[in-house]
């Protein structure tokens, strides 16, 4: 069973972890199937009926960006708004589609863990502040699962940091 790796940064050439991230699930075709929406709709026009169909194929689902102010990268937010629809998603005669299908993230953060503790920088926690995501695919019935979280990016970026990532996030992936 493959999984779908969406993948959500503005500017993937210029990243540092997540273009590495994306480097080595291409070196696994057979296992995950890499969705780059800003490649896709760099106009920002997304084609729902073709987004629908595309997650509808897949029983694991992985959301990857760099999170930032405090929140997704813009067309994760309008993808999940024009995406999960009505009659499509959710709704009494929707049929659910994302119903008890494995939902993930995994984040890129440029602070250190601390920094999102209620004693740290920003008072609140990470798993708090990704509680609408949470909310938001348990509203569509999927199975949504705690987030892959590597932090530290913004002050650790060198490459021996970047690389102690990736076993990380394959293993978490593996483990979906």
């Amino acid at each position: 069973m493959k999984t779908l790796i969406i993948v959500i940064h503005p500017d993937l050439p210029g990243a540092v972890v997540n273009k590495r991230w994306v480097e080595e699930l291409k070196k696994f075709p057979d296992q995950y199937v890499i969705h780059q929406l800003h490649e896709c709709y760099p106009d920002g026009k997304i084609d729902v009926h073709y987004e629908q169909q595309l997650v509808e194929q897949y029983d694991q689902i992985v959301f990857q960006f760099p999170y930032y102010w405090f929140n997704c990268p813009w067309l994760f937010k309008k993808w999940l708004d024009e995406v999960l629809t009505h009659g499509w998603a959710y709704g009494s005669k929707s049929g659910y589609k994302l119903a008890g299908k494995t939902i993930a993230l995994a984040i890129s953060v440029g602070v250190d863990e601390a920094d999102y503790l209620p004693s740290g920088t920003y008072n609140y926690t990470l798993a708090e502040l990704l509680r609408p995501f949470e909310l938001s695919f348990g509203y569509v019935k999927a199975d949504y699962q705690p987030p892959f979280t590597y932090y530290g990016i913004e002050y650790h970026s060198t490459a021996e940091w970047i690389e102690k990532s990736v076993q990380p996030y394959m293993d978490f992936l593996n483990a979906l």
